[in-house]
């Protein structure tokens, strides 16, 4: 007796916003165009069952079904590594262990966390902020994500060129807290020739 085969699944609609996630990512990364996005959304948007979300993710980096599979990043634990300045500059670059949290201090001096050749052993790392009238810059790794959405600014400015969806095998930052009348930048590290800044 020959068993029919099973049918498939219907997909649900947080399956069709993780798809959606992917394609605005892919056009911020310039690959894609905005007349693309349109379309590859109509594409999702309409999508019925797993296999209607391969044609619009499948040139895309990443396999086009691992949006089946949500990506869960708990929440790291335990005490944060704490770092302060006044009015002076506070600089975190090169090698250096990052740990799943961070809390900055800063009165009017300006902080530089470069991680992008750290070791970032944890999935997940939260970064609290919480400056006077004084800058700080944050560099990531080029495949990393980043969440500013918890950071608040008095009169300051929050720039963030990064994706803020979280990916399956790449690090996250949640940067949260405020800023009084300094400026936030998150970005990844300029490269020039052999220079990198």
């Amino acid at each position: 007796m020959t068993v029919p085969p099973r049918p498939e699944i219907r997909i649900s609609d947080a399956d069709r916003e993780r798809a959606a996630v992917r394609l605005h990512t892919a056009l911020g990364e310039g690959r894609i165009t905005v007349a693309e996005l349109e379309e590859r959304l109509a594409v999702v948007y309409a999508a019925r069952y797993a296999s209607d979300l391969v044609p619009p993710l499948a040139d895309l980096p990443g396999e086009p079904l691992d949006v089946m599979q949500p990506t869960t990043l708990s929440t790291p634990v335990g005490p944060p590594m704490v770092l302060r300045t006044g009015m002076g500059t506070l600089r975190r670059t090169g090698r250096w262990v990052v740990p799943a949290r961070l809390r900055v201090h800063s009165t009017m001096g300006s902080v530089l966390l470069d991680f992008t050749d750290a070791e970032l052993t944890h999935p997940v790392i939260e970064v609290e902020l919480e400056l006077g009238a004084g800058s700080a810059r944050l560099l990531v790794p080029d495949n990393a994500s980043a969440d500013v959405d918890g950071l608040v600014a008095g009169m300051g400015t929050i720039r963030s060129k990064v994706s803020a969806a979280a990916r399956r095998g790449a690090p996250h930052f949640r940067v949260y807290g405020r800023a009084g009348m300094g400026s936030v930048t998150v970005r990844r590290r300029y490269r020039l020739g052999n220079y990198s800044f």
